[in-house]
């Protein structure tokens, strides 16, 4: 190095080697994620962008496909069968998301305090959410089986009709948000939990002072402070609700009398069982976008609440 008025050069070779040295260390970095890389191309963005193509053309997975364009599109709109599980699919949502929120909260607020066998209590309540819906699917079919199950034969003990359950179109659909609120609500139990404890101990006890009772408290401050968890919760469970679909392939399959079709049971019914993809990679695409519309209003809404 030589001195100029008081600073420092670096001599130029130096300079170079420090380049040569950080590109070595990119090319090492590379080559390590590569894999990674490759796998997340192949199995998320590569068929993706298959499937949107696929939306544009009628396509059996055997013969070649032809293209055209909109006509998917035009034909969901006029398809009966897919404006039933569009109403399937809402009703289920509309159902499952608010009462395993608002239910979530209310146990969440129960179980946040300091009593005996608490964290029993709490981990009997996540419990059914860490049960996978195909394993629950099994469990509640043989309990709510018309002959042989034991929700019937405790009906006929105290005097009560026997009940379809799942092979009656007026009951099917509830079944499955009642099996889902006793899985899911877990899930909303433990992050409302976790949001409570971080709602200020200071402005509880303030509120107290001023003369606020619990549902006051509640109400005016904690409430408040949950409300990125339960936007955060909406969201996530909206998501859920919408993709519903082992749970029904597990009891249902869509019936009886199509009752409990749902908008991913029709994608898969069109794809697998009819072959027509490119109709389901359409319905596919038409539930990602009102996904991508319902997150972004939540995010707005979020945004707007925080400001």
């Amino acid at each position: 190095m030589a001195s100029v008025v008081g600073t420092f050069t670096v001599d130029p070779r130096s300079r170079a080697a420090a380049r040569r040295r950080r590109r070595g260390e990119g090319a090492t970095g590379w080559v390590f994620v590569s894999p990674s890389v490759l796998l997340i191309l192949g199995l998320s963005v590569v068929p993706v962008l298959w499937s949107l193509l696929l939306s544009f053309q009628v396509n059996d997975l055997v013969s070649p496909s032809e293209w055209v364009g909109l006509a998917n599109y035009k034909a969901l709109l006029k398809d009966p069968s897919f404006g039933s599980a569009v109403s399937h699919t809402v009703v289920y949502a509309a159902l499952y998301v608010p009462l395993s929120v608002v239910a979530g909260l209310a146990i969440a607020i129960a179980l946040d305090r300091k009593i005996a066998l608490i964290g029993l209590y709490r981990t009997l309540v996540f419990v059914p959410f860490v049960v996978s819906a195909a394993a629950q699917g099994v469990l509640f079919s043989f309990v709510l089986d018309p002959e042989f199950g034991a929700a019937n034969s405790v009906l006929h003990k105290l005097g009560l009709p026997a009940q379809g359950f799942f092979s009656d179109p007026g009951q099917a659909l509830y079944l499955l948000v009642a099996i889902s609120l006793w899985s899911g609500t877990g899930f909303c139990v433990i992050v409302y939990l976790a949001g409570l404890q971080g709602v200020s101990s200071d402005l509880v006890e303030a509120a107290r002072i001023d003369g606020a009772n619990r549902w006051g408290v509640l109400r005016h401050v904690t409430l408040p402070a949950l409300t990125p968890v339960t936007i955060f919760l909406l969201l996530f469970q909206t998501i859920n609700a919408l993709q519903v679909f082992d749970l029904v392939f597990v009891t249902t399959k869509g019936g009886p009398l199509g009752s409990t079709t749902v908008i991913v049971y029709f994608i898969w019914e069109k794809a697998f069982k009819t072959f027509t993809a490119g109709y389901s990679a359409a319905a596919a695409y038409t539930l990602a976008v009102a996904l991508l519309v319902i997150g972004v209003a939540l995010q707005v809404y979020r945004r707007r609440v925080a400001r």
